[in-house]
């Protein structure tokens, strides 16, 4: 017999709580990305200034990727109590664990104060940053998703996903501010005040998550005490290639985002000579444009079907690679400027809008959060995590150009589409429905009834 789910409170409408899930999202994300434009701009020269020219690059690219490899333990400590405890409590404290590691960065000692226990510590940091946040993706969507009306999943979902564009924003912006100190200054304490300024951004998103209930999907496994003892193992268990086809659909949104955000960003400024105000000032631009377009695209999902509006990203993704590649060698900053705006305004919001309704909808109430944690952090470690190091790597077998890197970007975006289309429509899927088969069972995994 089924008990319906309690009603939330006014105090808790959809609105409000997809506006809490953006806030408290770009805050962390903020945290996060902080950290990649770090290592582009200062990491190699205060932490890692034992090394000489090249590998002081790849070793603060190494540290960056640590936090995607820390990120699925993470994923799976808060996607486990997220499915048994709550969506909202685990939301708190993966917050705070961002919001703590992202500040001791800021004040911690450089090489040259303390020799090798500086990128020691840095790692240690950065893995406490890749476990907050890999907790906090799969809360923040289900906040927005589960406590949506059907028809406007697409839309109230996206604002989840505008917290990466946002966080990249907010991040780009105030080292673009940083920036316009003199070096000496910039490289002394200029980019410690970044990181620092998490302090009141934490205590900010720890308000506004504190003012929002526990979603009404979760309330209602709750209610009829289905709780799942192991969410994890039942996920393996019952949807396993809804899962890997899952995390082949992230594979060209994250290799997206960290090329132009991460290494174009370094790549333009050390390789081509664009001043780092100039790049940082078309990033900021570029995920304007992407906070923008992942709210357009997430309500085009609403209308025209998830899938749909998601491929039309990737395809567009595939062809823009090698103009991208020509635009960013070519130097001017009118091309650099198309680049970064065309790849995280365009593209990624394009590809990132539909996603928080399609993965939600894919799996089952039961082990959502857990689904969602593990889809988005492991296959991050190489969608997201490595990208930087292989198109680092690939420009070196390259004689210094890009072009192998826009092939590497061709094949993902194939693989990506190849995977979307392995994978049923999910627009219009009733969130209570059991799409796996029992345990027992052994039947395969069915498509979504639509409502």
């Amino acid at each position: 017999m089924s008990t319906a789910a309690p009603r939330p409170a006014e105090a808790s409408s959809p609105r409000k709580v997809a506006a809490a899930s953006a806030v408290g999202a770009t805050i962390e994300w903020y945290d996060f990305f902080l950290y990649g434009t770090a290592a582009g701009l200062v990491f190699d020269q205060l932490f890692f200034n034992g090394l000489d020219g090249p590998a002081a690059q790849f070793a603060a690219f190494g540290t960056f990727a640590v936090g995607f490899v820390a990120r699925p333990i993470g994923g799976l400590i808060f996607g486990h109590f997220g499915d048994r405890i709550g969506r909202k409590t685990m939301l708190i404290w993966t917050l705070v664990i961002m919001g703590a590691g992202t500040a001791a960065i800021g004040l911690l000692p450089t090489y040259d104060e303390i020799g090798v226990w500086a990128p020691v510590l840095l790692v240690v940091l950065r893995i406490l940053q890749g476990i907050g946040v890999g907790g906090e993706y799969g809360g923040a969507v289900l906040l927005a998703v589960e406590f949506a009306p059907g028809e406007r999943r697409g839309f109230f979902g996206s604002f989840a996903h505008i917290g990466v564009p946002g966080g990249l924003f907010l991040a780009s912006g105030a080292f673009a501010i940083a920036s316009q100190l003199p070096d000496e200054a910039f490289l002394a304490w200029g980019w410690r005040a970044c990181f620092l300024v998490s302090i009141v951004l934490l205590a900010i998103g720890a308000w506004i998550r504190l003012s929002v209930m526990e979603t009404p999907a979760f309330q209602q496994v709750q209610a009829t005490k289905e709780i799942s003892p192991n969410p994890v193992a039942e996920l393996v268990r019952r949807q396993p290639r809804t899962l890997l086809l899952g995390m082949g659909t992230r594979f060209i949104e994250g290799f997206t985002f960290n090329l132009f955000s991460v290494y174009l960003l370094a790549y333009t400024v050390k390789e081509v000579g664009i001043p780092k105000s100039t790049v940082l000032n078309a990033i900021m631009v570029g995920a304007l444009v992407g906070v923008a377009l992942v709210l357009a695209s997430g309500r085009l999902s609403d209308t025209f079907g998830r899938k749909r509006v998601y491929n039309t990203g990737v395809v567009i993704a595939l062809l823009f690679a090698f103009p991208a590649a020509w635009l960013v060698q070519g130097g001017t900053t009118l091309g650099v400027a198309v680049t970064f705006v065309g790849g995280l305004g365009v593209i990624y919001g394009i590809v990132y809008g539909p996603l928080a309704a399609f993965w939600s909808e894919l799996f089952d109430t039961r082990y959502r959060y857990s689904a969602l944690s593990t889809l988005y952090q492991v296959s991050g470690i190489l969608a997201s995590g490595l990208t930087p190091l292989i198109a680092a790597w690939l420009v070196t077998r390259g004689d210094g150009t890009l072009w192998l890197v826009a092939g590497y970007n061709v094949v993902v975006a194939l693989i990506s589409l190849a995977c979307a289309a392995l994978l049923p429509e999910t627009r219009g899927r009733d969130l209570h429905e059991d799409l796996a088969p029992s345990a027992a069972s052994g039947e395969p995994e069915r498509e979504p009834a639509l409502r």
